[in-house]
């Protein structure tokens, strides 16, 4: 069993963290949360917040500074997430599912491909999606069907991908594709796409929640890609594939832990200035006691996050990112969806009304116990780490 108290080193926000979150958060304010009920009730991309959000140069944070990037490391990138999800959680994962689409890139992809790529993406001039999911194939990986085969100098892609995030948005998707459908998940390969001649988005999802950010139906009508488009080699992709979500699932827990805690902040202005039987609903024991166990797991889901993304800049030196990352995933999306139930129980029948955001924010939280692994899977990843 892994020594859970001794496997990474330890971290601590500095002065540079605390004045980002400062200046991220006065943005957010001012320039996100405006938009935050529209985008939900007209199911539209945040263009506004996005727009805001490049001019804070946001975009590059996860990127090298030789690709134009800031070179920011894991912590500030949650931090991002954080004070993004607290206004915004569809503005947030705005930000955040370009990484997720580059990580192989930037892990596994050729220089050519980096040099292309990467300084667009910086910029926000560019988005990607990650194109891994199918009808058959969610948490079963090794079970999609989209194809890819090789012709000459390039490879023909065909296949249609379920529940992408930016569909229809995104410039490049980074899909995932069988080259030799008899090997599982050895035979399964990654290359970038571009958005162009045959690759539609036949349909949108009408969904509870994260309802600014399109999620979608990808098809892929024998799409030609140039050879050098393949990310790593041929048969990599279920390692990519893994890879990749183990140093993207810190970043969806910190977006949960926003969510968690604009639900907490709003709670507590209304707990100081509704009355009832004469008194502030503050004075309250018991709804006080409920507002400081929402605060308590709120602050230990940032604490496993924190943990998770300083292990990843760390290198993952004792090979527990993807215990580590699937808890910190787990445990906060958990908590997201139990402080923002209990914030709608503190605002009574307002809570339940689309003229406060606490509804909002608990249906935005939902999703994060769903995508880049169900906390079901991520029990099963923790579950075999442990038990070897």
């Amino acid at each position: 069993m892994p020594d859970l108290a001794m496997s990474s080193a330890p971290f601590a926000l500095t002065d540079t963290h605390l004045q980002f979150r400062a200046a991220v958060r006065q943005m957010a304010e001012e320039k996100v949360a405006p938009h935050a009920a529209a985008i939900d009730r007209d199911e539209a991309f945040p263009w506004d917040s996005y727009k805001a959000c490049t001019e804070m140069e946001l975009p590059s944070l996860a990127f090298p500074v030789e690709y134009g990037g800031a070179g920011a490391d894991m912590i500030t990138q949650a931090i991002m997430a954080e004070e993004l999800a607290r206004v915004c959680a569809s503005t947030c994962i705005s930000m955040l599912v370009t990484k997720l689409g580059m990580i192989p890139i930037l892990n596994f992809g050729s220089d050519e491909l980096k040099a292309r790529y990467l300084p667009k993406v910086a910029t926000g001039e560019c988005q990607s999606s990650y194109a891994l999911s199918e009808p058959d194939a969610g948490s079963d990986v090794a079970a999609l069907r989209t194809r890819a085969v090789r012709d000459g100098d390039s490879y023909v892609i065909s296949g249609t991908k379920y529940w992408i995030t930016n569909a229809g948005v995104s410039d490049t998707y980074t899909v995932f594709a069988k080259t030799d459908p008899e090997a599982g998940h050895r035979g399964i390969s990654c290359f970038l796409v571009e958005a162009g001649e045959g690759v539609t988005v036949p349909k949108l999802e009408h969904k509870m929640g994260l309802r600014g950010s399109p999620t979608g139906e990808v098809h892929f009508d024998d799409v030609r890609v140039p050879a050098s488009h393949l990310i790593g080699k041929e048969g990599q992709g279920f390692t990519i594939a893994m890879h990749t979500l183990d140093r993207s699932r810190p970043t969806i827990g910190a977006q949960a832990v926003g969510i968690a805690q604009g639900a907490i902040d709003y709670a507590v202005g209304y707990l100081k200035e509704r009355k009832a039987f004469g008194k502030p609903l503050a004075d309250l024991q018991g709804l006080r006691f409920m507002l400081a166990d929402m605060a308590m797991r709120t602050e230990a889901a940032r604490t496993m996050v924190y943990r998770a993304c300083s292990i990843i800049d760390a290198g993952d030196p004792d090979g527990d990112l993807g215990m580590i990352g699937a808890m910190a995933k787990c445990f906060a999306s958990d908590t997201a969806m139990s402080v923002t139930t209990d914030a709608v129980q503190l605002l009574g029948g307002y809570g339940y009304s689309t003229d406060f955001p606490v509804e909002r924010f608990m249906r935005d939280a939902k999703i994060t116990q769903i995508y880049e692994g169900t906390n079901q899977i991520q029990r099963v990843v923790i579950a075999k780490k442990l038990l070897g």
